[in-house]
């Protein structure tokens, strides 16, 4: 009978394929993290990770990342499709990004989805969530604020993606230095519901070049613009919001933009509608009423359907 030999080059090849069928095999659908626990875990309910970027590279893609209990899991860079959900427990798992940014998510064709989680910049985070690239993000019960960080920094969420589509839903975006939520350079289509959007430095949202629609929101307290839209492409829908006591409630900073407001109550901010080109589309059913100016119709036209 005729022996087999194994060379060392072969046995070191099979190696290798064993550690990467291993390292597979280790990556499970659902993984758990606690405030108790350590990233040396395998990340399961009985033996649970510290962090979410402990966790990462044990959770397989379209898999999702679950919260035990409350507690700070750090920040995280997301890079395949995944769901985080902090709603375990009695409350938020939070993410303290002191000087970084909170969450990055960074990869092409991906779905990510965020659900339940408290990120605080601690009075010096750069950006709460910045979305370079994906197909679909989903940020649904979160809050974003005390992102402080220098331009082009300072924002609750910058999308800064040039295709792909942004869902928001009851979340609270406050007190960042910059913008609530910024969507730039453009080509997005953005979906956001019952938010609000309070205190930020600049606006409460701004929009370039892309597809936006706020509905059933609350949008106060921000210094420049409560809600602006720019670029010729750039196509706005507020429905059923409050827009009060910004410098100007609805605007459009510059380019061709078209902003369709609906039943919106746009009330004592500095100046209600302002217009440096393009047009705001009203439906005739809004309240525009108690600003210090810009009650009728602003430099550009105001036009209803």
């Amino acid at each position: 009978m005729k022996k087999v030999r194994f060379t060392p080059t072969f046995l070191a090849v099979a190696m290798v394929a064993l550690a990467a069928v291993s390292t597979v095999h280790a990556q499970a659908t659902r993984t758990w993290v606690s405030g108790v626990g350590d990233d040396a875990n395998p990340c399961s309910r009985t033996a649970p990770c510290k962090t979410f970027a402990g966790a990462i590279s044990k959770t397989a893609a379209s898999g999702e990342i679950s919260v035990l209990d409350p507690g700070g899991f750090g920040a995280v860079t997301i890079t395949k499709s995944m769901t985080i959900d902090g709603g375990g427990g009695s409350g938020f798992a939070s993410i303290l990004a002191s000087l970084v940014n909170g969450v990055i998510v960074n990869a092409a064709g991906i779905d990510v989805t965020l659900r339940n989680i408290s990120i605080d910049g601690g009075g010096n985070g750069l950006i709460g969530i910045k979305i370079l690239q994906a197909n679909k993000v989903h940020i649904e019960n979160c809050q974003i604020f005390g992102f402080t960080g220098a331009d082009p920094n300072g924002r609750g969420i910058s999308d800064e993606r040039t295709t792909g589509k942004l869902f928001v839903t009851n979340t609270v975006v406050r007190n960042n230095r910059a913008t609530g939520i910024v969507i730039i350079p453009g080509n997005i289509t953005a979906e956001l519901d019952r938010l609000q959007l309070t205190g930020n430095g600049n606006a409460g949202l701004a929009a370039v070049n892309s597809h936006c629609t706020i509905s059933n929101s609350v949008i106060s307290g921000n210094t420049n613009f409560g809600v602006d839209a720019e670029g010729g492409s750039a196509l706005m829908t507020i429905e059923s919001c409050v827009i009060a006591s910004n410098g100007t409630g609805v605007g459009i900073g510059s380019g061709a933009a078209t902003i369709r407001i609906s039943n919106v109550h746009v009330t004592d901010n500095t100046t209600g509608l302002a217009v440096g080109g393009g047009s705001i589309l009203s439906y005739g059913n809004n309240k525009i009423a108690g600003n210090g100016a810009g009650n009728g119709p602003p430099s550009g036209p105001v036009t209803q359907q």
